[in-house]
């Protein structure tokens, strides 16, 4: 598996200390005080290269990095394009109210039909323009003001929980990018984002001024899809009406 040359004879099975340091890019003293859990300061980076060198499960290398009380520089995926499983396509197709699929970088990976009449220049047929990019709708597309209504405070808490959720990613070559257009096509952006703000994600009421159904409400629900770390599934549950009449 490490590529070691074949018929080397071993007292235990395994690999020895001064070749575990070699694939984890280490010197051989530097992990013998990290494997006899000595008090040293391993860097994130470091424990990656050693999760990578043991081939560590999703499951694993997510306990390995508690246990050291550090951050997954890669705890999100690789920046590709995900490709959502049949079945949770389908299980989006069952669901009745608006719901869609969110990765990292806040691109829609699959949507049901209510989502596409609701979300109109972004999941409905325009949207290709904006890349199905959530930031890039609320930003670069003029539709979205017209359609959020409280858009100023809308996009600031997206902005603060974008920047909560993945500001250990902001190196990813795809989230330079994407910040890199966003800044220069929107002022609104840019100082939102130069206000360094956090927030934790929460559900709540949204409204919307559609063009077509008219102003309504919807309760936003969010959940993790676990096979996928920043991958989350996004829910608008219609306020019942009375609710809405009473609310206004």
């Amino acid at each position: 598996m490490f590529g070691l040359p074949a018929g080397t004879r071993r007292r235990t099975p395994g690999l020895t200390r001064e070749e575990a340091a070699q694939q984890c890019g280490m010197s051989a003293t530097w992990y013998t005080w990290i494997e006899q859990a000595r008090e040293v300061s391993i860097s994130p980076q470091a424990l990656a290269r050693l999760a990578r060198a043991f081939r560590l499960t999703r499951a694993e290398r997510a306990y390995l990095f508690d246990l050291a009380n550090k951050r997954d520089p890669d705890g999100d995926g690789g920046a590709e394009e995900l490709e959502p499983p049949a079945v949770l396509i389908a299980a989006l197709g069952g669901i009745h109210p608006p719901a869609y699929l969110l990765d990292r970088h806040l691109r829609a990976l699959a949507w049901n039909a209510a989502a596409a009449e609701l979300f109109v220049g972004w999941l409905d047929n325009e949207g290709a323009a904006t890349q199905r990019n959530l930031l890039r709708y609320l930003f670069l597309n003029p539709q979205s003001k017209a359609l959020v209504c409280d858009w100023q405070d809308r996009a600031r808490r997206v902005v603060s929980e974008f920047r909560a959720d993945h500001s250990h990613a902001l190196d990813d070559p795809v989230m330079r990018a994407l910040l890199a257009d966003l800044r220069q096509g929107s002022a609104a952006f840019a100082s939102l984002w130069d206000e360094q703000q956090v927030l934790g994600r929460e559900g709540g009421r949204r409204h919307f001024n559609h063009p077509r159904l008219g102003r309504v409400s919807y309760e936003q629900l969010a959940f993790a899809w676990t096979a996928e770390p920043g991958v989350k599934l996004i829910m608008h549950v219609p306020v019942a009406a009375t609710d809405t009449v009473a609310e206004a």
